[in-house]
């Protein structure tokens, strides 16, 4: 049965990594309640716009990868729309304008209630999404694109979520951030784990092909644990109670995923695991807004 457009496109856009778009917005609205500077106009656009950046930066890769030749039928990752003829690369590059677009045009809202330094962040997260794969240093191809991941996905979307809400930057937002930023990189680790062979073959320079699977088994390990060490200096250091510790609850599942990162041999079956742990970001993501709030 032919599949619809609708349901094409939707798989571009990759709704399984939509994670890394939600979470910093739910934490850093968290934390703009929890300092009595919610402002729920602000806070809905900067969603739409944080998923508009994140769809638009997934097209980009789809039509990149593409026309790079990074994707060849060797492939085990998730279905690629451009690579498989199944959308245009023509269409796939108007995809990406299109919606990156948007994005900047909903983004003049922030930065007309929230002031022109939104509008620098703005246009540099656009750039940065594009650069990920395109232009002549991509990002990704370089070892560079869990630095870009961790900072954008990371400390820029918690801390100017807070921002637009409280119109004052938050060291709180920025400790949050860290563990926002962290499970968001653990969600590019499994997709270069997997992709390890392939992108080694197309030249494609993640950590993984740089220093081996190996490095990218250890950096899962410690940005699991980077997150686990910002509940307690939320208690510790910045005076919140004990309900900050909440994401605590979710440590066995967490310990579950390191472990089959380590463990699994089968790489068709990091697919999962990649859905996995962007879920997981979320459930974390859920737990630490809920321990904010209760503050």
């Amino acid at each position: 049965m032919k599949e619809s457009k609708f349901a094409l496109w939707v798989e571009a856009a990759r709704p399984q990594t939509l994670a890394a778009a939600l979470v910093p917005v739910l934490v850093g609205a968290s934390l703009a309640w929890q300092s009595h500077s919610l402002n729920w106009v602000n806070t809905s656009v900067g969603l739409i716009c944080a998923f508009l950046i994140q769809i638009g930066t997934n097209f980009a890769n789809d039509y990149f990868d593409f026309v790079k030749g990074s994707d060849t039928d060797e492939r085990i990752g998730f279905r690629r729309a451009t690579a498989a003829g199944l959308i245009s690369a023509e269409a796939m590059k108007k995809a990406t304008i299109l919606t990156m677009g948007l994005a900047f045009v909903l983004g003049l809202y922030l930065v007309w209630a929230a002031g022109w330094v939104v509008l620098a962040i703005g246009v540099l997260s656009l750039i940065f999404g594009i650069l990920y794969t395109g232009g002549p240093f991509p990002l990704g191809y370089n070892g560079l694109g869990d630095i870009f991941v961790f900072i954008f996905f990371g400390i820029v979307a918690v801390m100017t979520t807070y921002y637009v809400n409280a119109l004052e930057w938050s060291e709180a937002s920025f400790w949050a951030s860290l563990a926002v930023g962290a499970l968001c990189v653990n969600i590019l680790v499994v997709n270069n784990l997997r992709d390890v062979e392939q992108d080694r073959k197309s030249g494609k320079r993640t950590i993984g092909v740089l220093f081996g699977e190996i490095t990218l088994k250890f950096e899962y390990l410690l940005m699991v644990a980077l997150a686990f060490a910002i509940p307690p200096h939320f208690y510790v250091q910045l005076g919140y109670n004990l309900w900050i510790m909440l994401p605590y609850l979710s440590l066995p599942l967490a310990a579950y995923y390191t472990y089959r990162i380590w463990t699994e041999q089968d790489k068709t079956q990091l697919n999962p695991m990649l859905e996995r742990t962007a879920q997981y970001m979320v459930i974390f993501g859920v737990l630490l807004s809920i321990g904010i709030l209760m503050n």
